[in-house]
This record gives C-alpha cells, sequence and structure tokens, in this order.
C-alpha cells in the first residue's frame, strides 16, 4: 500500500499530468461555449414547421415504398428515375432504425438526443490520448532520470514496482475517465434541456458506446506505459506511433490499393479499433468483385466489435508482457 499511495502522488506531481488535465477541462469549456453560441430555444412556429417536414419526408418515404412494391408485382411501370432494390424491405419505413423526426430540421437548435454520441466519440478520443500521452511519460520519465533506480532502492522488486506504476496509472486514468464522461454528457444534457432541445437519446446504446470507450482508454494507456517501457524512454512511444501510422496506415494502405488488395482494412488497427468503438464497421471492397461476370455483386463486408477486442486486448496483453520481460532483466544504469 505504501508503494502504491507513493505512485499516486508522484503520478499526480508530475507537470505533465497536471497540463493534459489543463487541456482536457479546456476542450472541455471550448466545447460547451461553442455548443452554447451556436443554440437557441427554438420558437413555437419553428417546431411546427420542423414538424410538419418530418412528416412529410416519412409520407415520401411510404410512397417510395410502395411503388416500389407496385413495380415488383407488375401493377406500375417504373421509371429512369426510380430505386428499385432487390428486396423492397430496404426502403421500408417500418423497418428503418431511424425516421425522419422534427429534430432533423431545426437549424442552429442543440439536440442533445441527436449529438450526444457525437460528443462522447469526441471525448473518448480525447482521453485516449490523454492515457497514451500520461502513460508513456510517467514511465519513460523515470527510466530517464532514473527515479525508477531510487525507487528499486527503497522496494527492490522489479515486479512489484513496475505493476504498482502500471496499477496505479491504470486506475488514476480510469477514475478521471469516468468521471470527466460523466460531467461531459450531464453538462450537453442540461444544454439541451435549456438552450436547444434534449430529444430522445438511446441511453443503453451511449452506455455501450461509453463502457467500450473507457475500455480504449484503458488500453491506450497501458499500451504507451508498456512501449515506453521497452524504448525507455518517452520519445520511443511517440515516435513508434507516429512510424507506424505514416509506414502503415497510409504508406501500405497506398501501395495495398494500387496492388489492388482483397479487403486490406483486416490488415489495420485502426480498423479494429473502430469496430470495437462503434460495434461493428461495414467496408466495400471492389477488388472482390473484379472476376465477378454476375449483374450484382456484393462487395461490401462487416468487421465486428468481437475481433476488434480480440485484436486490441492481445496487441496491448503482449506489449506489456514484453515491458515486463525486458525490465527485469534489464541494465537500469
Amino acid at each position: 500500500m505504501r508503494l502504491v499511495r507513493a505512485e499516486v502522488e508522484r503520478l499526480a506531481a508530475r507537470r505533465f499530468v497536471q497540463l493534459m488535465v489543463v487541456l482536457l477541462l479546456a476542450a472541455f469549456a471550448v466545447t460547451v461555449v461553442t455548443t452554447l453560441a451556436g443554440s437557441h430555444r427554438p420558437s413555437v412556429a419553428e417546431l411546427t414547421r420542423a414538424q410538419a417536414q418530418a412528416a412529410e419526408a416519412v409520407r415520401e418515404l411510404e410512397m417510395q415504398h410502395d411503388r416500389c412494391l407496385a413495380i415488383k408485382a407488375g401493377t406500375t411501370t417504373p421509371v429512369e428515375t426510380d430505386y428499385i432494390p432487390r428486396d423492397c424491405s430496404e426502403v421500408d419505413p417500418a423497418l428503418m432504425e431511424r425516421l425522419p423526426t422534427s429534430a432533423d430540421y431545426l437549424s442552429g437548435v442543440f439536440v442533445f438526443g441527436h449529438e450526444a454520441e457525437g460528443l462522447l466519440y469526441f471525448l473518448i478520443a480525447f482521453l485516449a490520448l490523454f492515457g497514451f500521452l500520461v502513460g508513456a511519460s510517467y514511465i519513460g520519465a523515470d527510466l530517464n532520470s532514473g527515479g525508477v533506480v531510487n525507487l528499486l532502492l527503497w522496494r527492490p522488486q522489479r515486479r512489484a514496482v513496475l505493476g504498482a506504476k502500471l496499477g496505479t496509472l491504470l486506475g488514476a486514468v480510469l477514475a478521471l475517465a469516468a468521471v470527466a464522461s460523466a460531467a461531459y454528457l450531464a453538462v450537453f444534457w442540461l444544454i439541451g434541456q435549456f438552450a436547444g432541445r434534449p430529444g430522445q437519446p438511446d441511453w443503453a446504446a451511449l452506455g455501450v458506446t461509453h463502457g467500450r470507450g473507457l475500455v480504449l482508454v484503458l488500453l491506450t494507456a497501458a499500451l504507451g506505459f508498456a512501449i515506453a517501457t521497452l524504448g525507455r524512454h518517452t520519445s520511443a512511444a511517440l515516435g513508434t506511433v507516429a512510424a507506424y501510422l505514416v509506414v502503415w496506415e497510409l504508406g501500405a494502405r497506398l501501395v495495398f490499393d494500387i496492388l489492388s488488395v482483397s479487403r486490406p482494412e483486416r490488415l489495420m488497427l485502426s480498423t479494429y479499433l473502430g469496430a470495437w468503438l462503434a460495434g461493428e464497421v461495414r467496408f466495400f471492397d471492389s477488388a472482390s468483385c473484379a472476376s465477378v461476370t454476375e449483374t450484382f455483386c456484393d462487395a461490401s463486408y462487416t468487421i465486428g466489435w468481437a475481433p476488434g477486442m480480440v485484436v486490441l486486448v492481445g496487441l496491448t496483453v503482449a506489449l506489456v508482457l514484453a515491458a515486463f520481460a525486458a525490465f527485469r532483466r534489464r541494465d537500469l544504469i
């Protein structure tokens, strides 16, 4: 407990951590002020007009579905501008995940139900970056400055010291992320109540996204910690990520596109990150239909959250184990 308490104090006292917290609050404040400046309470006339437009949009969808059924039945002749899907259920309003609502036609009005998911993704991205940078600098600075050596003189157990550092980091980042995200959503919910429209958010979906986001924040913090431990410096983590993005995510993707490699997204870490966070990502692969002679070829494919979890967790665990193994054998002086 003394070791953990000491690590908590060391983490809280780091100027870089304090700076990142200030930047988090600043980004929060800028987003709130921008939202308030661009939103207003809609008038009765605005609401009435928006409701009429939404109802008209729903009627057009119903008419499109009815016309599709009639064309399929042979009672109506299609024209050039008609969109005729293979199955009319694709344009059936009753089967759509979301129908047009009045909120879609309110200009300059913040609708919490529509914006909450996007705002949550923005916060998760910032917190993931926060976790990675703090995790890398927390261990990297100690390794580079000799702080770990001093700590080992007090507690000469390498695994215990490194484990305490990693556990303290993950606990602190999780606590901050949970509090920040709860406060973040609460503030924007209040803005929707008093300076916009509350809408009808899908709280269950937001809860799932929030949970996945917290897991992602912990994984990025552990990744930053592990890479900096292996490289013995904070810059090792930053350089590794920069090199991966430039060489693989950009360079290799361009080469795959030139060579018409089938489904190159399966080889990209960003694909699995998006799949884990969003639950599922869909891609279009034109190369898979190059040799198909049929009139219709479904070139789309999806990657779900399960492969995303396996890849992200597997990579993180592998790097953390490698970091512990290297730290145990390494000469720290």
